[in-house]
């Protein structure tokens, strides 16, 4: 991030509503993008504790809570946070950097990280996996979610994203990443871009086993 650009969590403070509000939209008419989810609730309900990564409005959080997970949702938001605890009563919400630890080492059964490590400079990707993986226990599951390119020579490349700039990464480079930090990939499902998409980018869902 530049001396100027605005940290994320500020970015996504001034459009609390409106993005709640294009994330409702888009997942509605998105099937595909949803189905690795189910899979992921299924496998990680009763694990443990499941952090909803990045968690924005708490939609995918109060959703795994349906399917009778653990979940609870951080955000680097406090708006998205405060939305979400508004909207989602009973639903655990902290305002949290995924930088730092928002769980015990080895105590999560499962890490839902859906759209949210778009926003980290690809040299801090590696740590950032590293720290899902040093939280969860072992067995656990991580699904990542990203906005994906097909060059598999080149880690990420950056795009201009509604509220804060945001890379877009090859999952062959974050599968090798995620090896890396102690993880097996156990499934992915790479999505070619629709005619919905404005800016045609393939959207890339990866799961992780510790």
């Amino acid at each position: 991030m530049s001396e100027t650009e605005t940290p994320v969590g500020e970015a996504y403070d001034a459009v609390v509503r409106e993005y709640a509000a294009l994330v409702a939209e888009r997942e509605a008419g998105r099937p595909l993008d949803r189905a690795l989810f189910p899979v992921f609730a299924e496998l990680v309900r009763g694990g443990g504790p499941v952090l909803d990564a990045g968690c924005g409005p708490g939609h995918l959080t109060a959703r795994l809570r349906a399917a009778g997970v653990d979940a609870f949702g951080v955000d680097l938001s406090r708006g998205m946070v405060d939305l979400a605890r508004a909207s989602h009563p009973g639903v655990r919400f902290e305002q949290g950097d995924l930088a730092d630890p928002v769980a015990r080492d080895g105590t999560l059964g499962g890490v839902l990280a859906h759209y949210s490590v778009i926003h980290d400079p690809p040299g801090r990707l590696p740590a950032t996996l590293a720290g899902f993986h040093r939280m969860l226990a072992p067995g656990g599951l991580l699904l990542l979610a990203f906005q994906a390119h097909d060059d598999p020579g080149v880690l990420s490349e950056a795009f201009d994203h509604r509220v804060a700039t945001a890379h877009r990464y090859s999952p062959e480079r974050v599968a090798v990443l995620a090896g890396e930090a102690g993880f097996t990939e156990a499934a992915r499902l790479v999505i070619a871009a629709g005619e919905d998409d404005q800016r045609g980018f393939p959207q890339a869902h990866l799961l992780f086993r510790k």
